[in-house]
């Protein structure tokens, strides 16, 4: 079984949503978070198998990023 760590993250200039990992590789981004992680769980796969990396039994874990705004 393979895992990978997606990062999500709002930017709040562009007010959107993004998800990335380098592995993958993945990098999209989005206004709403449930069609982002949506979008997310149909590329990954996608680009796994366009990469030639193992793209069955694939685990995709989600870890949210906070940033502090500072003013």
């Amino acid at each position: 079984m393979n895992k990978y760590t997606i990062t999500i993250a709002f930017d709040d200039e562009a007010k959107k949503w993004y998800a990335q990992n380098d592995e993958i590789p993945i990098l999209l981004e989005d206004i709403s978070l449930d069609t982002l992680i949506n979008r997310v769980k149909l590329a990954a796969p996608e680009m796994l198998e366009i990469n030639n990396m193992p793209h069955t039994g694939v685990v995709l874990l989600f870890r949210m990023e906070a940033r502090a705004v500072m003013a």
